[in-house]
């Protein structure tokens, strides 16, 4: 008895060869040469006339032959499709992380849907924002939010002062020089608040995201390792359509 996993490997298999063979099946019917025949033969009009030889094409396409041939192509693929899809009513298996059961009796249809959103979730967690691992964060329940501990920075202001270079005398002024001096004038407190998250928290999210992608694909290949029953469906929808 067949496995339904080997089942769905072959199916692809058969719906290319299906596909090609009936393209070549069905080439022949848009010749119209070859569907058309003729028998024809010559008699004079007198016994001293001219013999001519009898003429003949003979029909190499048939439009019954390639409804035969069509409906022995797809009854394979038929039969395939309607094993796995019967096959997958049954086909169930739980989803284990750790051990534990996080669902049940899951359909295989399901876990296939499972696979392609926890491959989408993987992608949003990677992509979170993380703290700047430079600066040290605390949870603020006021906003919801990380910050970092008040830090408190100088203000200073730039005050112009003078430097007498030289001495005013009765023949010149004095030499003024004017220069800045930076004077403390107050002070700054600077808290930095951010919605990113910690570092610690995104690997554990990845880690759980990953543990239960493992789990579903052994779930999926648990499920599909189900035994399935031969269906023939091809040879009743064709007995009837071409009967």
């Amino acid at each position: 008895m067949a496995k339904l996993n080997q089942i769905i490997a072959v199916e692809k298999g058969v719906k290319s060869k299906a596909q090609q063979d009936l393209t070549a099946a069905h080439q022949g019917l848009q010749k119209p040469a070859l569907l058309a025949g003729i028998a024809r033969t010559y008699q004079p009009k007198d016994e001293e006339g001219e013999q001519l030889p009898p003429e003949s094409t003979r029909v190499q396409v048939k439009a019954e032959d390639a409804l035969r041939e069509t409906a022995a192509i797809l009854t394979r693929l038929f039969d395939v499709t309607a094993t796995k899809d019967w096959a997958n009513c049954a086909a169930r298996a739980d989803v284990r992380v750790e051990g534990r059961v996080l669902v049940a009796d899951v359909p295989v249809s399901y876990l296939l849907f499972l696979e392609k959103q926890l491959a989408d979730l993987n992608g949003l967690v990677r992509r979170l924002p993380v703290l700047d691992a430079s600066e040290s964060w605390v949870q603020d329940p006021s906003t919801d939010a990380w910050k970092t501990e008040p830090v408190r920075t100088l203000r200073t202001k730039k005050v112009p002062r003078n430097h007498v270079k030289a001495e005013a005398t009765e023949k010149h002024p004095a030499q003024v020089e004017v220069y800045y001096e930076d004077v403390p004038v107050g002070y700054w407190t600077t808290v930095k608040f951010s919605g990113a998250l910690p570092a610690r928290r995104v690997n554990e999210l990845l880690d759980r995201v990953e543990k239960l992608q493992h789990a579903v694909k052994f779930a999926r290949e648990e499920a599909n390792g189900v035994d399935v029953v031969d269906q023939r469906v091809g040879d009743a929808v064709f007995g009837y359509l071409f009967g």
